[in-house]
């Protein structure tokens, strides 16, 4: 997606996606983002146990690499907001496995 950009926008860009990663992070809720962009039921949101954090977790890399694969492939159904949102889903509750 980036690589038809100079060098210096291709940073930039790559730089704004990254704080903007990190800013949603610390405001990620999962109960109020995670059905919005996985099917889950909410026993599932709910339930604290490493299980179903393992399972959201793997959830969210499927739609992650999927929405990735969107983007590469130029698909029209590619939103990079949802890209954006995923990702921050996906390391918030990396780190709260940790």
């Amino acid at each position: 997606m980036l690589n038809h950009f100079p060098g210096r926008m291709r940073r930039q860009a790559r730089q704004s996606v990254a704080t903007s990663i990190t800013a949603g992070m610390a405001d990620y809720d999962r109960r109020r983002h995670l059905a919005r962009l996985i099917p889950v039921t909410p026993a599932l949101i709910d339930d604290p146990g490493t299980e179903s954090q393992r399972e959201i977790i793997a959830k969210l890399r499927r739609a992650l690499r999927a929405e990735a694969n969107r983007g590469r492939s130029g698909h029209w159904s590619y939103d990079l907001n949802r890209h954006i949102a995923l990702k921050q889903a996906y390391d918030a509750e990396k780190r709260q496995t940790r």
